[in-house]
């Protein structure tokens, strides 16, 4: 059985948003037409508390997109997006949600970032998500939305490494930085994930 994941498709990460990733509007009619083609669908949704420490405003001094260590981590410095109950943390409206069955919410725990829809960035805590998959007799999961360098990656390469057959959806993913995007694919690809 095989599922479509389909990554923070919310008004924040679109043209006009808080953290807008180039071109990503252009993802969701692609998204939509995809849907049908996959045995269950589910969703992610970015859902930060407004005092996230991912958020350069939670460091005095800091711009956005400079980078720290928080708790042994490396953290990009975001600007604020998708905080809990904003416009800008709902799902676009002009994505198709009927087939979507589920979704998971990450980022919520103030202390650490939540990249991949799978676990935070220390995999301290999971989101239920792959329980959720593996309950429903998934072994194969497409990943596709925004950012393709972020989320979509961390999600896929999670995937993999939680015993699913996984690929990235290019033509339905979007980067943030295109360079980081060619490493971390040619990474993904020789892990044994598949770029469809």
């Amino acid at each position: 059985m095989n599922a479509l994941i389909i990554i923070d498709i919310q008004l924040d990460f679109l043209p006009g948003g808080a953290l807008a990733v180039e071109r990503g509007d252009e993802v969701i009619p692609v998204i939509n037409s995809l849907q049908a083609s996959y045995d269950l669908v589910v969703a992610t949704q970015d859902w930060h508390p407004i005092d996230h420490k991912s958020f350069f405003t939670a460091h005095e001094g800091k711009q956005p997109f400079e980078q720290i260590v928080l708790h042994g981590l490396n953290q990009v410095l975001w600007p604020m997006h998708c905080v809990q109950e904003t416009e800008g943390a709902t799902l676009a409206p002009e994505l198709s949600t009927k087939a979507v069955e589920a979704v998971f919410r990450k980022g919520m725990d103030r202390e650490i970032d939540s990249y991949s829809g799978f676990f935070d960035n220390g995999r301290k805590k999971s989101t239920g998500m792959a329980d959720y998959l593996k309950g429903r007799g998934v072994t194969e999961v497409a990943v596709c939305g925004l950012a393709a360098d972020y989320c979509v990656y961390y999600t896929a390469n999670d995937a993999l490494d939680l015993g699913f057959k996984a690929g990235i959806i290019e033509q339905a993913s979007r980067p943030i930085d295109r360079r980081r995007y060619e490493q971390l694919k040619a990474s993904f690809q020789q892990k044994g994930g598949q770029m469809l």
